[in-house]
């Protein structure tokens, strides 16, 4: 065997081995290992601007959640993606959803932001990445821009990893219907 057919099938032979063991592999996005469609989507408890100061997950049983995860207050994106889930806030309230923002910002910086922006939803404080860690959307100092839909048990059911601010919300609205079964 010639020297260039022996490297030809040593990188076939790594090829196929890297194919096998990554279709094995749970999806995993930057951020980190992503929580499986039809699983429990991970509990949380975290510090909120809203109501009593603390909402976890089990908060929403019997409702759908729209978890999303974003990088920072009052930057541009973050900004128009709240905007435009506050826009179509009242089509989720009438698909028994509720939106819950999560960043590494603080209560108070989520305070100012709802004020500013007159978001009608929480946002969650996750200073440390703990809840962003575990629905694998944290990287290095912050939440990456990611959306997930948790059913009404609890259960994953939708993810969104690539996110474009000015038409996530109806992007999210049309994967509802679609989970809800309603003709759109």
């Amino acid at each position: 065997m010639s020297r260039r057919a022996l490297i030809c099938s040593v990188l076939s032979i790594c090829l196929v081995l890297i194919t096998w063991l990554t279709g094995m592999a749970p999806a995993v996005a930057m951020g980190g290992p992503q929580v499986p469609i039809g699983e429990p989507a991970p509990a949380f408890t975290l510090p909120t601007n809203a109501g009593d100061g603390e909402i976890s997950l089990a908060d929403y049983q019997g409702q759908w959640v729209v978890l999303y995860f974003y990088p920072k207050d009052f930057t541009s994106g973050c900004t128009l993606e709240a905007q435009r889930f506050q826009r179509d806030f009242a089509q989720y309230q009438a698909r028994n959803a509720q939106i819950l923002g999560v960043s590494a910002d603080d209560v108070d910086s989520h305070a100012e932001f709802c004020d500013s922006e007159g978001l009608e939803f929480p946002l969650l404080s996750d200073p440390k990445g703990q809840v962003s860690k575990a629905y694998g959307s944290w990287l290095g100092a912050m939440s990456l821009r990611h959306t997930y839909i948790i059913d009404p048990e609890g259960v994953m059911r939708a993810r969104f990893l690539g996110v474009s601010p000015p038409i996530h919300s109806q992007e999210v609205l049309g994967a509802l219907d679609e989970l809800q079964g309603v003709d759109g």
